[in-house]
């Protein structure tokens, strides 16, 4: 039975909750519920205690079992956290972590699946302070079910209408769906940029700044699976959730890849790996002089094509920054690589590009089929090769 937390905040559509936690009951979901203090002006936490059997929570420091903090357990017993009505209000306190009440709170500790089913007057809704929180949140994957147009509790008619249960309910059953795909698989990522040391002080790298890494490893979290993160250095914060393996340089990661992919059944190449690195490591620091210095470089290991010849038996998948769109470059990669698939995008582009936000994939097949995932979220996109992937 899956485990859903039912957040209700204080819209007049608060009423419907008590509906949709009994429709999630009757698809076979466990429902707790957690009331806003501006939802109490609506709904009660008894009229839901006495729908679905459990305790309703509202204030951040309740405690229905004593000594246990509640938004922590609550958070990580549930497969899924879905808060309908959302107002303005709440997806701005959710979009700036703000954990004021036990609902943001709730969201806050949470490591699975969110999703939020957004309901106010349409000028709120289209509001740029509303659609900045919600683009925000997007980012980090939740997963959003729009306001229908119609005529809302004020009188007015546009989009802010609360969507229907029956679509809110099909959304959250397919969400829970998603997150049990890699289920009992384990997935290992390479990510990041390698340092190759000169000397102590300096070093060869890349502009690679690890978050479409994180995306993947972020996004098979969330479809179930067990994550082995190998991440070269980064300024990213280093989650809690997963595992991370922090490494330097190229050889450094290899030795971990190889080390770690008797554990895998998926492995990922998003890492920007040096391919060459300095011939001698100076020991100390290199002084300025007036001769010109020639520094002789040797090449590094293509550590995903090892992967990938050494155990073929493995669904190994490589990525492609290449400074163009051009898809042959990526498909030439993927055939001397001796890959499954191979992810590419355009790096020239700086919207897309290296340190960018959002990306655009190019997903190539060895038996020549192809996908595009469209500009989006890293996470998004993230979200979508996995999903393909599961497919292929």
């Amino acid at each position: 039975m899956k485990r859903v937390v039912l957040g209700v905040s204080g819209s007049v559509a608060a009423y419907r909750a008590a509906d949709l936690a009994r429709d999630l009951m009757r698809a076979g979901c466990e429902v707790r519920v957690c009331l806003t203090d501006a939802a109490q002006n609506f709904v009660q936490p008894a009229l839901f205690e006495a729908l679905t059997g459990q305790p309703c929570l509202q204030d951040v420091f309740e405690e229905p079992v004593r000594g246990r903090m509640a938004h922590i357990d609550w958070a990580r017993q549930a497969d899924l956290i879905l808060i309908a009505p959302a107002t303005a209000n709440t997806l701005a306190k959710l979009a700036h972590g703000d954990g004021e009440d036990m609902l943001t709170t709730l969201a806050l500790a949470a490591t699975g699946p969110i999703v939020v089913a957004p309901a106010m007057n349409p000028a709120m809704y289209t509001h740029p302070a509303t659609q900045a929180s919600m683009e925000s949140l997007k980012a980090r994957g939740v997963h959003f079910l729009e306001p229908v147009e119609g005529d809302v509790a004020c009188g007015e008619n546009g989009q802010g209408k609360l969507a229907a249960n029956s679509q809110i309910v099909q959304e959250t059953l397919l969400i829970l769906h998603r997150a049990e795909k890699l289920k009992g698989q384990t997935v290992l990522i390479t990510s990041g940029p390698t340092e190759e040391p000169i000397d102590d002080v300096r070093f060869l790298t890349n502009r690679s700044s690890g978050k479409m890494g994180m995306a993947v490893a972020r996004a098979a979290k969330l479809m179930g699976a067990e994550v082995i993160l190998i991440s070269g250095p980064t300024s990213l914060p280093t989650p809690t959730d997963f595992r991370v393996i922090p490494v330097r340089t190229a050889e450094e990661m290899r030795s971990a890849a190889l080390g770690e992919i008797r554990h895998a059944h998926l492995v990922i190449g998003v890492a920007a790996v040096a391919d060459y690195r300095p011939a001698e490591r100076v020991q100390g620091k290199i002084r300025r002089s007036e001769e010109e210095m020639v520094l002789k470089l040797v090449l590094n290991p293509d550590i995903i094509a090892e992967l990938a010849q050494a155990h073929p038996e493995k669904k190994v998948v490589a990525f492609a920054a290449e400074p163009t769109s051009d898809p042959e470059v990526a498909r030439a990669k993927m055939l001397r690589k001796g890959v499954h698939a191979i992810a590419m995008n355009d790096v020239s582009r700086p919207d897309i590009g290296f340190g960018a936000d959002e990306n655009e994939l190019k997903l190539l097949f060895t038996d020549g089929k192809s996908a595009e995932s469209g500009k989006q979220s890293k996470l998004g996109c993230a979200l979508w090769l996995l999903e393909k992937l599961t497919e292929a």
